[in-house]
């Protein structure tokens, strides 16, 4: 399991320094378009990764027998991957109150 975790960890560490790869290489570039390069990329693969077996009966793949079902999935982690995020409350959001 301790190696699951660090490779989850690491996963994300690569992810972050390819954007600032990405921003410091094209210091003109928008960061919202490598963003959302790499949140595409990582739906992708994430998609991919979790296609069914073919066996209608496996346990595993039941979560993620339909598209419809692995779409469920995916929005279910994001959330929770947002919400975990250090950057999901930022102090110039429209909602923080104002003394």
């Amino acid at each position: 399991m301790s190696q699951d975790i660090s490779l989850f960890d690491e996963a994300a560490r690569e992810v972050v320094d390819i954007a600032n790869r990405l921003a410091e290489q094209h210091p003109e570039a928008d960061i919202w378009d490598i963003a959302d390069g790499l949140l595409s990329g990582a739906v992708h693969y994430w998609l991919y990764s979790r296609q069914p077996c073919g066996d209608p009966r496996c346990e595993d793949c039941m979560p993620y027998s339909t598209s419809n079902e692995r779409e469920t999935e995916l929005l279910r982690w994001t959330k929770q991957f947002a919400e975990e995020s250090d950057y999901y409350h930022a102090p110039t959001d429209a909602n923080v109150g104002r003394a």
